[in-house]
């Protein structure tokens, strides 16, 4: 099976298809496969209206070219300090997830503390951690940069392991 890990961003947005053992592939070796990771980049000095259009075209172009069978989604957390980034990821989150239901990807959204714990054993690890980890668990020569390449890795292996206990290795 396929999955799609997207980490919202309005300047950066994350994402990576990874695929597992499943019914509509391949077994694969011990770990998952990376199919593809990078991220969209949405220019900051354009208004946010045509950065979510951006943000919605390149997305269903990747939906389209990887075919996942399933998708994960950073949950929405709000940080009191900054409550406009809260919105603003609200647009990005509300833009992705009518992106994958309209092409008929199932969605599971995951908190943030779920992805990390799932992959680092620590539901407050850094960026820096869950970027080793995913290289770790992915057999990559380097950890995954930006780090919302990493994220959107990380959510891709949450979302796979929320689908069925069976579909991953265990940690």
């Amino acid at each position: 099976m396929l999955f799609l890990g997207v980490d919202p961003g309005l300047r950066l947005t994350g994402y990576a298809c990874v695929g597992v053992d499943g019914p509509s592939g391949p077994a694969t070796a011990e770990r998952p496969r990376l199919i593809e990771a990078g991220v969209f980049r949405l220019p900051a000095g354009r208004p946010v209206a045509d950065r979510l259009v951006e943000l919605e075209r390149d997305l269903a172009d990747a939906v389209e070219r990887l075919k996942p069978d399933a998708a994960g989604i950073e949950g929405l957390f709000a940080h009191y300090k900054r409550p406009i980034t809260a919105v603003a990821m609200g647009h990005a989150r509300g833009v992705i997830l009518l992106t994958l239901r309209r092409a008929g990807v199932e969605v599971v959204e995951l908190k943030p503390t779920r992805v990390k714990k799932s992959l680092t054993g620590f539901g407050h690890a850094s960026k820096r951690q869950v970027q080793e980890a995913v290289q770790a668990q992915m057999g990559l020569d380097r950890p995954p940069t930006p780090a919302d390449v990493a994220d959107a890795i990380a959510i891709a292996l949450c979302a796979a392991r929320s689908a069925s206990s069976n579909t991953l290795p265990a940690l």
